[in-house]
């Protein structure tokens, strides 16, 4: 029976005459190579072979990934109905001025933490089984940005203007051109991180991302729509958040424990100013922002409670990293935030969805 394979191997090779063409072509030889050692295996300048996953060395990072396979949905499956009517008919003005920027900041925020991690961070990595996390959480940055698209379009938003407020916009602008000054340092693939130098530089970039832009800006960034939430507004999306912010707990976690590991293979240790800065600014930029989605208290929320909780979150992380305290002495000014985060299999939360996911409940949080 003739076949195209057939037709393929009949035709001339691609550029060679016909008559030119070799007749067979054989297998390379090798001698093989030596089995890995786990023990090289580092998180970066590693010298085992980054194509064979297990054994692991770092057991934690598989089991990250498992566990975020267990978070899994769509957009679309989230009943968005009642937001359309609270959106056009219930939100006040500044509650609709707060949604809005909001969900501006987020669209542009998931963006460039795909593009972080899968340009700057994960190609560094030479351990499959922190590749193999990183990789998901590229997926699910992109599942963010098509949750808040879904918004926008079930809302019918302008698009243009929200998308385009991050440039526009001056408190939205500064956070994100603050994650980018920090984060474009370590973008090149040519990085060499055998210099202890460009190691600092890239370590201090991954805690800057890992501890305050995922860890403390979107960990506090989804509280707004929470607040909403719990007045019984906005609660499709709200749970759409819920489902992210999830997600985002799970990469915090992740990128602080790479970045403690590596300090400890690399016995190199952070400039102590150089951190203290790192949080300054991050606190600048957030104070700017919540000043701008928050002009006015809302009922049960304000730029002031925004704030506080930013540094009780940042002295949190702080503390994963075995880092001193950012703020000494902040306080949980939303001291509900946790809880309505926490999206448990055992209840839905103002049913908001008729189903939850069988394997969702089994995730634990920081």
């Amino acid at each position: 029976m003739h076949t195209l394979l057939d037709d393929w191997n009949d035709a001339p090779a691609a550029g060679f005459p016909a008559t030119d063409r070799p007749e067979t072509v054989s297998a390379p030889e090798g001698d093989g190579l030596a089995p890995v050692n786990v023990a090289d295996k580092r998180v970066v300048n590693g010298r085992g072979d980054i194509n064979q996953l297990a054994p692991f060395k770092y057991p934690w990072a598989w089991e990250f990934f498992l566990k975020a396979n267990r978070n899994h949905w769509t957009p679309t499956e989230i009943n968005m109905a009642q937001d359309v009517q609270d959106y056009h008919h219930r939100l006040t003005p500044a509650e609709r001025h707060l949604f809005e920027n909001v969900l501006a900041y987020l669209t542009t925020s998931d963006i460039l933490a795909m593009r972080n991690i899968g340009l700057a961070v994960m190609e560094k990595m030479t351990a499959p089984e922190l590749q193999i996390y990183q990789a998901r959480q590229v997926y699910e940055e992109s599942l963010h940005t098509w949750t808040y698209q879904h918004c926008i379009e079930t809302l019918n938003l302008d698009q243009q203007d929200i998308y385009n407020r991050y440039r526009v916009v001056p408190a939205i602008h500064g956070k994100i051109a603050l994650a980018n000054r920090r984060l474009e340092k370590i973008l090149s693939s040519g990085l060499d991180l055998t210099d202890r130098a460009i190691l600092h530089e890239f370590a201090l970039s991954y805690l800057f991302f890992a501890g305050i832009f995922e860890g403390c800006w979107f960990y506090n960034g989804f509280s707004p729509i929470f607040a909403l939430q719990r007045r019984g507004l906005m609660k499709g999306t709200a749970e759409q958040f819920q489902y992210i912010m999830r997600d985002e707990v799970l990469h915090a976690s992740f990128g602080l424990r790479v970045v403690r590991e590596m300090l400890a293979e690399e016995n190199i240790k952070l400039d102590p100013l150089a951190v203290a800065r790192l949080w300054l600014e991050a606190e600048a930029a957030e104070e700017a922002y919540a000043r701008y989605i928050l002009p006015e208290a809302i009922l049960g929320y304000s730029a002031e409670a925004h704030m506080g909780q930013f540094r009780f979150i940042a002295n949190r992380r702080a503390k994963q990293m075995n880092l001193p305290e950012p703020f000494p002495g902040a306080e949980a000014t939303l001291p509900w935030l946790d809880e309505q985060a926490n999206l448990r299999k055992e209840k839905n939360f103002f049913e908001t969805r008729v189903n939850e996911y069988q394997t969702g409940g089994g995730l634990t949080w920081d």
